[in-house]
């Protein structure tokens, strides 16, 4: 079957389980109320999308390209975004639930996640420079030889950095969360 291409159009209620979308590329498109869990999005490609309210648990996402697409109020559990097409991979979430998903190497200079749980999420190797962590719980969130560089994690909490294994050059951080960057010394810091 030949790729679709999609332009402008808004899809709502859409069950991947009952109907399975076509492959190809979608441009401009809006995906509301849809459930996308544990569907096979291998190969499409999505650019200036946005997803709202969606349930796209554990979907397969090899070689998918995200071209700047927002993502509301989604549930994102347990995705493998290292998996997508990195060629101008561009995304940002609004209140999400990233729990349990990897982010390992991915390059995403710039991406905003605002309002957003990201607990045991794999941040291991990544490219978040210029990055916005907007009042995000990073509780158990992996972060290793990771580049943070002009990062902003002011509003975000939870988190543990290691300045020694991650490179975070006027990266910013709140005086409260300071003391996550100390944590492998195990000292007690008082307000």
């Amino acid at each position: 079957m030949e790729p679709v291409y999609i332009a402008g159009k808004s899809f709502e209620k859409v069950d991947s389980n009952k109907n399975s979308m076509a492959l190809g590329e979608y441009e401009n498109c809006k995906f509301i109320d849809c459930d996308f869990s544990s569907a096979d999005l291998s190969n499409f490609r999505f650019s200036e999308c946005e997803f709202v309210r969606c349930n796209m648990r554990l979907i397969m996402l090899t070689n998918t390209a995200f071209r700047d697409v927002n993502f509301k109020d989604c549930k994102m559990l347990g995705l493998h975004f290292e998996d997508c097409n990195e060629f101008g991979l561009a995304f940002g979430f609004e209140n999400c639930d990233l729990k349990h998903s990897s982010f390992y190497k991915t390059k995403m200079k710039c991406t905003t996640f605002k309002n957003s749980q990201l607990q045991e999420t794999d941040f291991i190797e990544c490219y978040l420079t210029g990055s916005t962590f907007d009042n995000c719980d990073l509780a158990q969130a992996v972060i290793d030889n990771t580049m943070l560089d002009k990062a902003d994690l002011r509003t975000s909490f939870n988190y543990s950095i290691d300045p020694e294994r991650n490179r975070i050059k006027k990266a910013k951080f709140s005086i409260i969360g300071i003391a996550k960057l100390l944590d492998k010394y195990d000292i007690e810091i008082e307000r």
